[in-house]
C-alpha cells in the first residue's frame, strides 16, 4: 500500500530520467541496539541468559517467503552472515529445487510468475553519471526459471532502456499465460513507459506510454492499464484517468500539494479500483476523527465512487493471489494485526487461523490461488516464527524461525500504555521489559523514538527494543503526536511540531513512567534513526534536562539544510517532498531560518551529555552530511561526541555486517555513560 505520508525511512519515486530512481516501498528495520548488563540484581538473577549480541545484530534468517501459485511450492530469501541464497522446495517431499547464492545483493522482492518462474528484486547504492543520476537506490530484477535453473535480468537487452525498475513489479494471469509488467526508464527522452517483459528472456516490450508525470497505473487482469493517475510535481496537481475508447478520460481532478491521492489496485471486481483519496463531498460528517484520506471504489466504466465498506479504517489491502481482486485488509491495533474480510471464503480462513493462533496476533505472508494454504507469521511473546498451515489437512507445521539463536524466555514482555502529555493529549505506545522482569522497579530506561516522522511503533517482537531489554534496561516506545495509525486529528496534532511537542511527548513519558516507579528517573538514554536520531539529538539540545546520552542512528541535525537538499534532488526546488517538510517541521517557505531554533547543529553549546553519531555512507534518504554536520558542531563547541561512519551502508541497515558494528558502537558507549547496573 502506498504510504499516506512520506515517512523518513522511505524512498519516494522520483519523476523524470534526470531525477533519483527511487522506489516507495515499505519501511524496512531501521535500527542498533544499545545493550549493557543487568538492571538489577534481584531482576537480574531471576532473569534467563541473554542470547549473544550478534543475534539481535543480524538480519533475519528469513527475509521473504512466498507460496507457489499451486501451494506446491515455497520460495524463500535465507540469511547466514552476509550471504543471502534463493531456495525453493517443494512441500510434500521437502526436496530442494533449487538452491543458490544471491551473494551480498541486498533483496527487497520475491514473487512468483507462475508455477514455474520467481522474481527477485534486489538493489544497489548507485548513481547513473551518464543520465545525471546521482547516488541513489536502484532496484533490479531477476528471473529464474526453475526448469532451465536459468537467471535473466528484467528489461535487459531492451532497446533504449535501462535495466532499471521505476517502481514495483506486477505480474498477470493473462490468456496469453503468467507475465510481468514493468516501469522502464529511457536512456533517450523523458518517458518511464510501461513494459511487457517475457520472463524467458527478460526482454520487454513498451505496451504504454508514461512520461514524467505518470504517477501510477492500475492493471486488470489481462494485464491492461484500466486506470492512469498524473501528479504535477510543481503544481501539486493530481488527476485521475479512466479508459476512454483507446485511450483514457481526465474524470478526477484535486489539487494536493502534500496529501496525494493514490491507487491502490483492483476493487472487489474485475472493473473496479481502489483509491486513497481526501473527498469531503463524498465523507461522512464525521471524517474529521478518521482518516485524512479515505478508501473509495471506483467503478472504471461508469465513474461512480463509493466508500468501501470496511468497519474500520484498514493501513493496507489485501487482494487475492490470483485474480488481484480486493479480498479484504488489516490495520495495526495495539494487541497486534486485526484483519477484515469483505470476501466470504477469505474471511472464513483467517476467522480459522486466528482461532488456531489466539492471542498471538498472526500475520498473513502468503497464501496460494485456492486459499487452502497460507503461511502466516506469529512474534508475540516470540522472536518471530513462520507457519505453513493447510486447511485441507487441518495442520500448522513451522516453516522457520526469524531469529533463531533467541529463545522465547530471552523475550522480554511487551505492555501497551498510555500517558497524558502535559497538554492533555493521551499519548499511546510500548513499554518492553527486561526478560524474566515482572514488577518492575527502578529500572534504567531507554528511550526509542521511531522515525517517520509519520509512522509508528506496533506491537510484536522489535529487534532493537529486545536487544536493550534483554541487557537490563526498560525500554519506551512512544507513538508521539504525528504518528500514523490513530486517526487525522492525532497525525495532524504533529504539524509544525518537530523538537516543539513531538520531543516533549517522549520526556512526559518518562516522567510517567517515573512517577509510577517503573524506572529511575537519573538513568535514562535517548536513542533512535532517521527522524528518531533527530529526537536523541533534539533530547540532548532541546529538552537536555531529561537525558544521561544520546545515540543518534542516521539522524538529521540541520532541518533547513535537509529541506534544501531535498528541493535539489528534484527538477522542481517546489515540489511535494519540501511542501511535506515544511509543514511538519513547522516552516513558512523554503530556506526558512527559523528552522535553525530546531536544529541540534545549532544548538550545540548547549550540549552537557554524551552524543554517539552513527550514519551509513550510503545514505540516500538522510545524507550523512548532517551527521557530519552536527560532529563538527560538537567538535568547534568544545563537546562530548563520538562518531562512527558506516562504509557501504544505507539508510535501512541491510547489512549484517554494519548492523553488528552499531551494537557493538552502541554497547560500549552505553556501557560507558549509562549502564545498565548500578555501582555499589
Amino acid at each position: 500500500m502506498q504510504p499516506q505520508y512520506r515517512a523518513m525511512e522511505k524512498d519516494t519515486r522520483q519523476r523524470g530520467v534526470s531525477a533519483v530512481f527511487k522506489l516507495g516501498m515499505r519501511a524496512f528495520a531501521l535500527a542498533v541496539a544499545a545493550l549493557c548488563y543487568a538492571a538489577n540484581a534481584g531482576a537480574w538473577a531471576q532473569s534467563p541468559a541473554p542470547a549473544p549480541l550478534e543475534a539481535y545484530g543480524a538480519t533475519p534468517a528469513i527475509e521473504l517467503i512466498q507460496l507457489s501459485p499451486s501451494g506446491e511450492l515455497i520460495a524463500r530469501i535465507t540469511v547466514t552472515g552476509e550471504t543471502r541464497s534463493l531456495a525453493v522446495t517443494r512441500i510434500s517431499t521437502r526436496e530442494d529445487l533449487f538452491v543458490g547464492d544471491i551473494s551480498v545483493i541486498k533483496v527487497r522482492d520475491l514473487r512468483w510468475i507462475g508455477e514455474g518462474r520467481v522474481l527477485v528484486v534486489t538493489s544497489q547504492t548507485r548513481n547513473i553519471a551518464s543520465l545525471g543520476v546521482p547516488r541513489s537506490e536502484l532496484f533490479f530484477g531477476q528471473v529464474l526459471d526453475l526448469e532451465t535453473r536459468r537467471v535473466v535480468q528484467v528489461l535487459d537487452r531492451t532497446l533504449d532502456v535501462l535495466p532499471v525498475l521505476y517502481g514495483p513489479a506486477s505480474v498477470r494471469n493473462t490468456s496469453d499465460g503468467d507475465t510481468l509488467f514493468v516501469r522502464g526508464v529511457s536512456t533517450t527522452n523523458d518517458q518511464a513507459n510501461l513494459h511487457r517483459v517475457d520472463p524467458r528472456t527478460g526482454r520487454g516490450r513498451s505496451v504504454a506510454y508514461m512520461d514524467s508525470t505518470t504517477d501510477d497505473y492500475v492493471l486488470d487482469g489481462e494485464g491492461e492499464i484500466i486506470a492512469l493517475s498524473r501528479y504535477d510535481e510543481r503544481t501539486g496537481r493530481w488527476s485521475l484517468r479512466l479508459p476512454q475508447g483507446s485511450g483514457h478520460r481526465e474524470v478526477w481532478t484535486v489539487d494536493a500539494p502534500v496529501d496525494v491521492p493514490a491507487l491502490l489496485g483492483l476493487g472487489r471486481t474485475p472493473r473496479t479500483i481502489v483509491v486513497s483519496a481526501d473527498r469531503p463531498d463524498l465523507a461522512p460528517d464525521d471524517a474529521g476523527s478518521g482518516p485524512s484520506e479515505v478508501l473509495f471504489e471506483v467503478n472504471v466504466d461508469t465513474g461512480e465512487w463509493s466508500r468501501l465498506p470496511f468497519e474500520h479504517d484498514p493501513d493496507f489491502l489485501v487482494h487475492h493471489p490470483r485474480t488481484r481482486l480486493l479480498v479484504g485488509g488489516g490495520r495495526d491495533e495495539e494487541a497486534g494485526v486485526q484483519y477484515e474480510f469483505l470476501d466470504p471464503q477469505a474471511s472464513r480462513r483467517w476467522s480459522s487461523v486466528e482461532r488456531a493462533f489466539r492471542g498471538k496476533a498472526p500475520r498473513l505472508v502468503s497464501w496460494n490461488d485456492a486459499l487452502s494454504r497460507v503461511v502466516v507469521f506469529t512474534d508475540t511473546g516470540e522472536a518471530g516464527q513462520y507457519q505453513l498451515v493447510d486447511f485441507d489437512l487441518r495442520t500448522a507445521d513451522i516453516v522457520a524461525d526469524a531469529y533463531p539463536a533467541i529463545a522465547p524466555e530471552q523475550v522480554g514482555a511487551v505492555r501497551s500504555i498510555h500517558y497524558a502529555a502535559r497538554d492533555g493529549l493521551d499519548i499511546p505506545g510500548y513499554l518492553t521489559l527486561p526478560p524474566g522482569v515482572t514488577d518492575p522497579s527502578g529500572l534504567p530506561l531507554v528511550v526509542l523514538a521511531h522515525g517517520g516522522p509519520a509512522s509508528r511503533d506496533v506491537a510484536g517482537f522489535d529487534w532493537w527494543a529486545q536487544a536493550l531489554a534483554s541487557r537490563g534496561y526498560a525500554v519506551l516506545q512512544a507513538n508521539f503526536r504525528g504518528s500514523t495509525g490513530y486517526g487525522r486529528a492525532f497525525l495532524e496534532a504533529g504539524y509544525g511540531e518537530w523538537g516543539r511537542k513531538m520531543q516533549t511527548d517522549l520526556s512526559d513519558g518518562v516522567r510517567w513512567l517515573a512517577a509510577e516507579g517503573v524506572i529511575d528517573p537519573d538513568r535514562v538514554c535517548i536513542v533512535g534513526a532517521s527522524y528518531g536520531g533527530y529526537a536523541a539529538m533534539a533530547g540532548l539540545t532541546l529538552d537536555s534536562e531529561v537525558y544521561r546520552c544520546g545515540v543518534a542512528v542516521a539522524g538529521v541535525s540541520d532541518l533547513r539544510r535537509m529541506v534544501n537538499w531535498e528541493a535539489e534532488q528534484s527538477r522542481h526546488r517546489n515540489n511535494q517532498t519540501v511542501r511535506y517538510w515544511n509543514r511538519f517541521m513547522g516552516a513558512a517557505r523554503l530556506n526558512d531560518r527559523t528552522l535553525d531554533d530546531l536544529s541540534p547543529a545549532f544548538l550545540a553549546a548547549s550540549v552537557d551529555s554524551p552524543l554517539l553519531l552513527i550514519h551509513g555512507r550510503d545514505d540516500t534518504v538522510v545524507p550523512i552530511e548532517q551527521s557530519r554536520v552536527m560532529a563538527e558542531a560538537l567538535r568547534r563547541a568544545g563537546k562530548p561526541v563520538e562518531f562512527v561512519e558506516l562504509p557501504g551502508e544505507d539508510h535501512w541497515l541491510s547489512r549484517s555486517a554494519t548492523r553488528r558494528q552499531m551494537l557493538a558502537e552502541t554497547v560500549r558507549f552505553l556501557e560507558a555513560n549509562n549502564p545498565a547496573r548500578r555501582a555499589d
